[in-house]
């Protein structure tokens, strides 16, 4: 036969409460985590991608200085990579070299230009003629 002992008495409904307390303030803790933790591969993503954009039209401003000259500057255009739209925008500025010019590419997300993700720079020279 069992006796009763406060031993045996189990937990009590203040700490049950309190266990309670503690496991609903731990798994908001980890879904916050969790969401920054996807937040950041996103923004990740998105700027390896945009990176890509900038330097792929780099490349093409480039080899298109070698064969006309000048660039234009403002010059822009869509390219479609990763299943997503991308806008790109290049700006030429003279340099205190009258043969070298800067070469920026934008590239945003939005026809605007409002929401940009990254650029990038470059120094060309003008072509020997």
């Amino acid at each position: 036969m069992l006796t009763y002992n406060k031993r045996n008495k189990g937990f009590t409904l203040i700490e049950v409460l309190v266990a309670l307390a503690v496991m609903a303030i731990t798994g908001v803790a980890i879904l916050k985590v969790t969401q920054e933790h996807i937040m950041t591969l996103t923004s990740v993503q998105e700027l390896s991608i945009a990176s890509w954009v900038a330097n792929n039209q780099m490349t093409e401003s480039t080899l298109r200085a070698q064969v006309k000259w000048p660039l234009k500057n403002n010059d822009k255009g869509e390219v479609e990579m990763a299943g997503k739209k991308w806008f790109w925008q290049q700006t030429v500025s003279k340099t205190p070299d009258d043969s070298l010019f800067q070469l920026t590419i934008v590239v945003a997300t939005d026809e605007e230009m409002n929401d940009r993700v990254t650029d990038i720079s470059t120094f060309i020279s003008r072509p020997l003629t």
